[in-house]
């Protein structure tokens, strides 16, 4: 068997984390020739097939499976080792948090440079999207997801809940009328929300618990999209109240009918206990429970 370098063992294990080429190729920051070519060089040192393509990605064979399991016992030793290293030059590496699209943007962001100024040396994705990535993929280090994972190693631990209430400007209200009830809004009222085909949690989906029945007729996948089209006076919507309550110009209305939803942080269970993640950890229990308020008003 010829001499293997390290890193098409690390290119193998981004494979069989991700699935896809491409997506290994953007967790290592190669591109995909990069690791087709590698993945070919290991699978002809170890005399191998490692995987099984389809039109669907990649699928690990046996051989493969008992690969994975030895390269990550590797992967683990080598974190350790560099957060062992880490230890007295304070942290460095990249800690990639991933949340959704509106907790990211109008709550962490505004936080995350005190993280930064604690830790000089290390470098941050703030992943704030319509989606998550995924944990048990390695795609990212924290994730902090709208529910408890049912699968996969993974560590969950819930972080805070929020609060969502619905809201519409004044200069709407005096156009369409102040709704009083739920009921109110079934005709006359234009409402805003989610496409429902590309919602990407169930926990988005809050028309029903405002009045059974209700649809959107004015909608975004992206819950800031959504905010400017309310804030614009094109109708009415539902917000977590961390958006709502920070813009001046929107109104809440049936207080009522509040909703509740969760944050959870998720970790992976072989990299929960790396410097960067636990501080990563710590830093968001921290911050969520100083401003705890912004996200549950009384």
């Amino acid at each position: 068997m010829q001499d293997i370098d390290w890193s098409d063992f690390q290119v193998f294990l981004a494979l069989a984390q991700s699935g896809r080429t491409g997506d290994a190729a953007n967790l290592l920051g190669v591109d995909a020739t990069t690791v087709s070519r590698r993945l070919k060089r290991l699978e002809t040192g170890l005399a191998v097939a490692l995987f099984e393509r389809s039109r669907d990605g990649h699928q690990l064979t046996e051989a493969g499976e008992e690969l994975l399991e030895q390269v990550s016992t590797m992967a683990r030793a080598a974190a350790k080792i560099r957060d062992g290293a880490e230890a007295g030059e304070g942290l460095s590496g990249t800690l990639r948090i991933s949340v959704s699209e509106g907790f990211g943007s109008w709550f962490l962001a505004r936080h995350i440079p005190d993280l930064a100024d604690a830790h000089p040396a290390l470098t941050i994705d703030l992943v704030a999207s319509s989606g998550f990535l995924n944990p048990s993929r390695r795609e990212a280090d924290i994730a902090v997801m709208l529910s408890r994972p049912r699968s996969g190693q993974l560590i969950a631990r819930k972080l805070s809940d929020y609060a969502l209430s619905l809201y519409a400007t004044q200069d709407y209200l005096d156009r369409a009328g102040t709704p009083q009830r739920s009921e109110d809004l079934i005709t006359g009222h234009r409402l805003i929300g989610y496409v429902p085909e590309l919602v990407y949690a169930p926990e988005l989906v809050y028309l029903d618990e405002i009045h059974p029945g209700l649809r959107a007729t004015l909608r975004s996948s992206s819950i800031n999209a959504q905010h400017r089209l309310i804030a614009r006076g094109a109708g009415l919507g539902v917000l977590p109240r961390f958006i709502g309550d920070a813009d001046p110009a929107l109104v809440p209305l049936l207080p009522q009918r509040s909703i509740l939803r969760s944050f959870w942080i998720v970790t992976h269970a072989d990299t929960n206990s790396l410097a960067r993640v636990r501080a990563g950890t710590e830093w968001l229990i921290d911050v969520v429970a100083k401003h705890r308020s912004v996200l549950l008003p009384r």
